[in-house]
């Protein structure tokens, strides 16, 4: 916290003691963690602003008021969602369990390129992208990925060409957040993560992200866990700003369709990714994280307006 506070205090030129009460305060009101006080600058904030931004606390309450985490698991293991939506990930898999080395060769020269993951992992770890060479040692490609159980073997998605432009190194996704009334899903939230330099396009593992307007188009540059913003993309150079991603209306059908099928769970972040076919589904999240345009990059975007039309909360 004081690490943050200091830094905080230098980019905002008011003083660390300042700040640091400040912070304690926002924990305290509106359960912003020095974190969400950092990213979603609630130093710029005022007292109504900080009302409307949805905090990690309060998306934990949301979380634990519509979510039956007796249902957590149908999302969270990486098998069993694929089982339950096998009409939305529109892509071939296979388990590994150390008495199919022949069927996983099959599936390896088949695709040629293959993603493998762990059956529970988060944030991108483990997940891996294998192509295959005829000269491999396949068989010690096979213990060594159950060695590190990294069971779940899966065809790699053909990314739309316009977003390979973009960059080309991950399949870069949007992060749809939806909410089930009971009779109809609803899509809050619109983000679109974007690798840099690493196969998948996870927060955490380096990439960037950036805001969907409802049309489509991102809103504002992206940035990284390091707060740096990109208004391009730094390997490409691919302008972020005003890009339509393609199939975008599908994509929100899509997952407004799929929130149906797990109506104990009413709260979902999903993770799509755009074919050249149209829109296919990566994960679901039982636990949806907090995404915001922070209010440098454009005024008083917090979530909790748009959450309150849909859900009663505070």
């Amino acid at each position: 916290m004081f690490q943050i506070a200091k830094k905080v205090s230098k980019k905002s030129r008011k003083p660390i003691l300042w700040i640091l009460i400040d912070i304690i305060y926002c924990g305290l009101k509106y359960g912003a963690g020095y974190y969400d006080y950092q990213e979603f600058e609630f130093y710029r904030l005022t007292k109504k602003e900080r009302e409307n931004y949805l905090t990690r606390t309060k998306n934990n309450l949301i979380i634990k008021k519509y979510n039956n985490k007796e249902y957590f698991h149908i999302l969270d293991n990486k098998v069993e969602f694929n089982n339950t939506f096998k009409d939305f990930i529109k892509r071939e898999y296979m388990l590994l369990d150390q008495s199919n080395e022949k069927d996983f060769e099959i599936f390896l020269k088949k695709h040629k390129e293959v993603i493998v993951k762990p059956l529970d992992g988060e944030g991108g770890k483990g997940v891996e992208k294998i192509t295959y060479q005829k000269d491999m040692n396949l068989e010690k490609l096979y213990q060594s990925l159950i060695e590190k159980k990294q069971l779940l073997v899966e065809e790699v998605i053909m990314q739309q060409e316009s977003i390979n432009k973009l960059y080309s190194g991950s399949v870069n996704t949007l992060r749809l957040f939806t909410f089930f009334d009971g009779k109809e899903a609803h899509v809050l939230n619109q983000v679109f993560k974007i690798g840099n330099g690493g196969v998948t396009d996870n927060f955490s593992s380096g990439s960037m992200y950036t805001f969907v307007d409802e049309e489509g188009k991102i809103l504002v540059p992206a940035i990284d866990q390091n707060d740096r913003i990109y208004k391009e993309h730094p390997i490409t150079h691919e302008r972020i700003i005003g890009f339509q991603i393609p199939y975008f209306k599908e994509a929100c059908n899509f997952v407004c369709e799929a929130a149906k099928i797990i109506p104990e769970v009413k709260y979902i972040g999903w993770d799509v990714a755009i074919s050249k076919k149209g829109p296919v589904i990566i994960e679901g999240n039982s636990f949806p994280g907090v995404f915001q345009i922070k209010p440098s990059l454009m005024k008083n975007q917090g979530l909790i307006p748009k959450y309150q039309k849909y859900m009663d909360i505070k």
